[in-house]
Formats: C-alpha cells, structure tokens, sequence
C-alpha cells in the first residue's frame, strides 16, 4: 500500500506547480535587472551605419528603449501607440532592431512612421540578451543615472502607457 502512496504524493505535489504556473501572466515575469544599471552597449546606428549610439549618451536623461522587429507581429500592434507618444514629446524613444535585416528594418519605419529618436541595429541580438530580452516587442524606462526602472514584456498598450509608465516616467524626470 505504502508504494502507491508516494507515487501518488509526488504526482499531487506535481499538479499543484503546474496548477500555480498556468495562473501565472506571462509578461508579469520579474526582471532581474530592474534598479539596476542598464548594460553598456554601442551599436550602429539603422539609418545611418557608420555612426554608433551608445546608452551612455543618455545618462541625465530618462528614456525608453523599445526592443523592435520588422518580423515581429506583435510589434505591429504597438508601433501606433509608439507614434503618438512620440508625437507628444515627453519622453525620448529609442529604438533596438533586433536580430533583423537592416534594409527590412528601414523599410518597416518609413512604412508605419518612425517614433524614434534614433535606432540602432542589434543583429546578432547579444545586446538583447545582456538585456535579458525574452522576445520582441520590450519596452525599458531608463532614469537618469542609466537604471532601468521597469520592463514591459510584450506590447505597450494605451492603457499601459497611460497608467502605468507615463506615471513613472513624470516621476523620474521631476527627481
């Protein structure tokens, strides 16, 4: 009797995790790297390759750095909320083309219009990874002192704009 039991103990442990894991959301996952510095990187500029850009031209400024694609689908559906803030000139975006095709990255920002301040291309995607990307599209707000103060997984919505990192973004430029 006792050998049926542990088996059976084991598989309700089991089905408890995985229980918990499916409640989970997906682009809640914590960021290791929130407060803490964003990591350094220089990389060439997308419209204009013999020019590079480094995070640290920033520093003093609080920004967002919006990881992109032109094969990302989801990337579509941001891109118009990136526009309009864009349009609204309160926080400079810059933009990380990840892992794509530099010709097929120009193409898809004069297609859909540009929100950034400038892009840089990130074609082997090891910037991405010191960034701990999980998948475009990702969006970080970068303070002054080149912190990254929070992580958007997947694409930023009005609503998320709105709420949550305009908000935050008011908060750092007033410190």
């Amino acid at each position: 009797m006792m050998r049926f039991i542990w088996p059976l103990v084991a598989f309700l442990i089991l089905a408890a995790f995985l229980y918990k894991g499916l409640s989970l959301n997906p682009r809640e996952v914590n960021s290791p790297l929130i407060d803490k510095p964003a990591p350094a990187f220089s990389l060439p500029q997308l419209h204009d390759p013999a020019k590079s850009f480094s995070a640290e031209e920033m520093k003093g400024k609080v920004w967002l750095l919006n990881v992109w694609a032109s094969w990302c689908v989801s990337c579509r559906e941001e891109h118009p909320v990136l526009v309009e803030l864009s349009k609204q000139n309160i926080v400079p975006i810059y933009g990380l083309d990840y892992k794509d095709n530099r010709a097929d990255g120009e193409g898809w920002l004069t297609r859909g219009g540009d929100p950034y301040t400038l892009s840089v291309s990130d074609m082997d995607g090891r910037v991405g990874i010191d960034y701990g990307v999980y998948g475009v599209p990702e969006t970080y707000l970068i303070d002054k002192q080149g912190i990254i103060r929070y992580k958007e997984i997947g694409p930023v919505t009005t609503e998320k704009l709105r709420d949550v990192i305009l908000p935050k973004v008011a908060e750092l430029q007033a410190k």
